[in-house]
């Protein structure tokens, strides 16, 4: 994996996404290589870049400081293109440093991760006005998520974090997507079940994305992987849509009895 320091102009850029006026992007490039990402696709970087190369946005809580205090207040997403708690986190702390500056402001916050590592940070995002904690699971089958999302943390590990969090003043969402595509509605009940007992406030459903430049990696992935390749097929994947139709209701139906919101990610 390579690192490039960078300098940024701006911290806060705006959101098109629903529900977000600023995103929030400390790095660019990811080291969790999820290879149904289609990130790169849409800001038109090389995919063998993003997965390889991270820039590291240096100045960017120094930006940040500097534009909190002129922009007008409306939700941030954290990140929007990249996870905020991959692993170069660890070293360079660029989203603790943002969140230390940002918990001293009443911009309410949407942090999105497949990292554990947010929990360092429970005492300052505790701290923060509102805020919103979303952990994205697609699966309950980590040995499929190894495949999928090799360099992200285990599912145990993801619901560690809404545990971590439900006791606190800051809402915890999953979002479940991408639905992975062997999922069938007999699996639905364990997994809302388990979503349930982490005490979530919301669940946002989204499905894979099949973006034209994803289709030969998601082949190759399956043909490359014996333990994966009699369970998942392309044409699995590429007909998912009326099926999906049908477990989207299916979830809305297991949860009317509940506190939880459910929303569609598009």
């Amino acid at each position: 994996m390579k690192i490039k320091e960078i300098t940024c102009k701006t911290a806060l850029t705006k959101s098109k996404l629903p529900g977000l006026m600023y995103s929030l992007n400390p790095y660019l490039g990811c080291m969790h290589q999820c290879n149904y990402c289609y990130a790169p696709g849409i800001l038109h970087m090389d995919r063998e870049k993003w997965e390889t190369t991270v820039a590291v946005k240096r100045n960017i809580p120094l930006i940040l400081s500097k534009e909190l205090k002129q922009k007008k207040q409306g939700t941030i997403g954290i990140s929007t293109v990249t996870d905020p708690y991959q692993p170069i986190e660890k070293t360079y702390k660029l989203t603790k440093y943002c969140l230390e500056t940002l918990s001293k402001y009443k911009f309410p916050l949407c942090i999105q991760t497949k990292s554990d590592l947010i929990i360092r940070d429970k005492e300052i995002i505790t701290k923060c006005k509102d805020v919103e904690i979303m952990v994205s699971i697609g699966t309950l089958n980590d040995k499929h998520r190894k495949i999928f999302e090799p360099g992200s943390s285990t599912i145990p590990e993801r619901l560690n974090i809404l545990k971590e969090f439900s006791n606190t003043n800051v809402k915890t969402s999953v979002f479940f997507g991408p639905i992975y595509p062997n999922i069938n509605s007999d699996d639905i009940p364990k997994i809302m079940d388990t979503f349930i007992e982490c005490e979530v406030d919301e669940i946002m459903i989204d499905y894979l994305h099949l973006k034209k430049e994803i289709i030969p990696i998601l082949t190759d992935t399956i043909n490359d992987n014996k333990e994966i390749n009699n369970v998942f097929t392309m044409q699995m994947i590429t007909s998912q849509k009326e099926k999906l139709k049908k477990i989207n209701m299916q979830i809305r139906d297991y949860l009317r009895d509940t506190n939880i919101s459910l929303q569609d990610a598009f």
